[in-house]
């Protein structure tokens, strides 16, 4: 029997100009990648301002650099997952959330424990209680209940991990200021006021977006020069969240937080 071969004109014009390609130049299974040493992308500034091993730089109260740290990469070097900081952004707002809508029922509302008028006879129709939901002033049928629960389950480490890459993501997009002490001699609002006005004419000038302090440990002293700032808010490593995290534009805080926050969050 005759095999009919079915080959169209570009399949013979294909098969062609294969065979007479000479060997050096017909694709390769592992093309030779392009070295990224000296290249366009050489010595370009790196995203956030932050180099690549997370070495950022310390200043002082006055706002003045006094030298350089190298942030922990388990800490501050972690690739953002958007949907897990979602899923943790809901959980917390959901779980914060109070039920204070409430509606009475017929049983919660005062009066109607007598029967208006009797059950037959009078041509009207039958009622038990005045406070029957039929009535003016009587209960409400499935109104809200202060019974509903909003509240929403994720894993500790899912948690943990949503607030390490916001942290990661602050440093990232070189919204955090890393001081080599803070500390008031007083709880004086305009000491306070000092430290952030040099901060922003020195360091950030857009400040006034909103600074978060954050505190290794409780300074009472602290606290209570900065409480009467606008935009400025303070708060300890225990107390980290990831909803005050997004709310704040900038993170203020000293070299011993930083410790304090491997010591918490990765046990």
């Amino acid at each position: 029997m005759m095999v009919v071969k079915s080959t169209t004109k570009k399949v013979v014009k294909a098969e062609k100009a294969v065979k007479n390609t000479p060997a050096g130049l017909g694709p390769q299974k592992n093309p030779p990648q392009p070295s990224l040493k000296g290249g366009s992308n050489a010595g370009s500034p790196p995203l956030g301002g932050v180099r690549g091993d997370l070495q950022v730089s310390v200043y002082n109260q006055d706002g003045k650099e006094a030298g350089q740290i190298v942030l922990p990469k388990e800490i501050f070097g972690l690739k953002i997952n958007s949907d897990l900081v979602a899923q943790a952004v809901r959980a917390q707002m959901a779980n914060s959330r109070d039920s204070i809508a409430h509606s009475k029922d017929r049983s919660e509302v005062r009066g109607g424990g007598k029967k208006p008028w009797r059950q037959k006879g009078t041509g009207r129709a039958r009622h038990a209680s005045i406070r029957s939901p039929l009535w003016a002033g009587g209960g409400v049928t499935f109104g809200p209940r202060k019974e509903k629960n909003f509240s929403l389950n994720i894993n500790k480490k899912m948690k943990r991990q949503a607030l390490l890459m916001v942290l990661s993501g602050k440093v990232r997009d070189g919204e955090i200021i890393i001081l080599e002490e803070l500390k008031l001699a007083q709880p004086k609002t305009k000491e306070m006021v000092q430290i952030v006005k040099s901060l922003k004419s020195k360091v950030k000038n857009d400040l006034d977006r909103g600074v978060m302090i954050v505190m290794p440990e409780k300074d009472e002293t602290l606290m209570r020069a900065a409480r009467n700032l606008p935009k400025v808010s303070t708060i300890g490593v225990g107390s980290l969240n990831i909803v005050d995290l997004l709310s704040v534009k900038y993170l203020v805080m000293p070299k011993a937080a930083i410790e304090k926050i491997r010591e918490t969050f990765k046990k």
